[in-house]
């Protein structure tokens, strides 16, 4: 036991909490409610743009030290895919076009598709998706229980009624079956898209697709057990539609979301 007296103890109980400590435990309120927006995936950098977005003036340091002290952290860490290499051999069906150029200037230049799975107690779910590689917005998706080329046309379909591009959009994809099959290749013409391919074998010619699915997995997917098929897909929806294009914030977009990165694109044509 510790050497106190009884009275002095008492007396520190009842201590009034300083100006500090009230607003610590002010600020710490608003940075539980954040975290847990987040799905409880933010780390204290993310938590510090949403509480300076809501016009909270406060330190980023001071918000590490009180989410620590709380025991709130980031989603971390993920298994790297297996058989990743840095070599592999070119598509016959379309070349590389897009040779790791990730970063484009506008929305509908670039999008990048591929498939994961996930899976069930009524077995596996795959998901395909588009991403626009401006604001890494989910613009195209698909699930079904069967990894067809229907699922990624599906996907690719809605990318394209969703976007409505006036332009040429260069579509870059792995060599998978569903990618060279000639259906997708007869969609890729009559809609005035390019295709282009990863060197087979190595992913970091679709990095941002992985990346993507990564954050699926580690943020949402391996956190939950679905028993059925279509609990996943809405898990899924609510992430992508719910929390991936309309709140999570990316370093690659100036810590902003998809949708906010593209809406001030935009506003910024408008004001020129």
């Amino acid at each position: 036991m510790m050497a106190v007296h009884p009275s002095g103890y008492y007396a520190w109980c009842k201590k009034a909490l300083s100006n500090r400590d009230r607003d610590d435990q002010r600020l710490l309120g608003l940075i539980k409610h954040a975290w847990l927006e987040s799905g409880g995936v933010y780390g204290y950098r993310k938590v510090y743009q949403d509480l300076r977005e809501a016009g909270e003036a406060c330190g980023k340091h001071r918000v590490a030290r009180l989410m620590r002290r709380e025991g709130l952290r980031s989603q971390t860490g993920y298994r790297r895919r297996p058989g990743c290499y840095g070599g592999g051999k070119p598509a016959v069906v379309s070349p590389n076009h897009l040779d790791r150029q990730f970063e484009v200037t506008a929305p509908n230049v670039a999008w990048v598709t591929d498939i994961t799975y996930i899976r069930t107690y009524e077995g596996w779910l795959y998901l395909a998706v588009v991403i626009d590689l401006f604001s890494r917005q989910v613009v195209g998706w698909s699930m079904k229980s069967r990894m067809t080329t229907e699922l990624v046309l599906d996907a690719l379909l809605s990318a394209v009624w969703r976007r409505k591009p006036q332009e040429t959009v260069m579509v870059h994809s792995d060599q998978g079956s569903q990618f060279s099959s000639g259906d997708w290749q007869s969609f890729l013409k009559a809609n005035h898209l390019v295709g282009s391919m990863s060197r087979r074998g190595n992913c970091h010619d679709n990095a941002v697709a992985e990346s993507f699915f990564q954050l699926l997995k580690r943020e949402r997917i391996k956190r939950q057990i679905y028993s059925t098929r279509e609990a996943a897909r809405r898990d899924v929806f609510n992430y992508i539609e719910m929390f991936y294009n309309p709140k999570r914030r990316h370093g690659t977009s100036d810590n902003l979301s998809p949708v906010e990165y593209e809406r001030r694109y935009f506003k910024s044509l408008t004001g020129v």
